[in-house]
């Protein structure tokens, strides 16, 4: 019975995250497909932007953490693991920095124009 409750719990639990990795993924993808932006939409895209990075950076910590936690208990991790969260935390840093960067340049084309959000 035990061994059932932690199948479920572990499928609920990878459905969350598959379920907020697509709420990131919406949220960000007007900034990845944006040259160019009205004003009126652009405190709409530095929300929804702002919100996405933020569950991007919730991420990253549970990663980082889960990553080091077990080393820092002395339990045995195996090594496939460990590489594959360590390029999980690199390709989440990765894209942080992008869309930080993006948001930042949209900020600064935006404050050119002499429009404030």
């Amino acid at each position: 019975m035990k061994g059932l409750k932690t199948a479920v719990s572990k499928r609920i639990g990878v459905g969350i995250v598959l379920i907020l990795w697509i709420l990131t993924v919406w949220l960000v993808y007007p900034l990845v497909k944006l040259d160019s932006f009205e004003m009126e939409n652009a405190k709409e895209y530095l929300y929804r932007s702002a919100f996405g990075t933020a569950i991007m950076l919730i991420f990253f910590g549970k990663s980082v953490f889960d990553l080091l936690y077990l080393q820092g208990i002395s339990k045995k991790v195996p090594l496939y693991h460990k590489i594959f969260l360590s390029l999980y935390c690199f390709a989440l840093t990765a894209g942080i920095i992008y869309f930080a960067g993006k948001m930042v340049v949209l900020y600064l084309k935006s404050s050119n124009s002499g429009a404030s959000f």
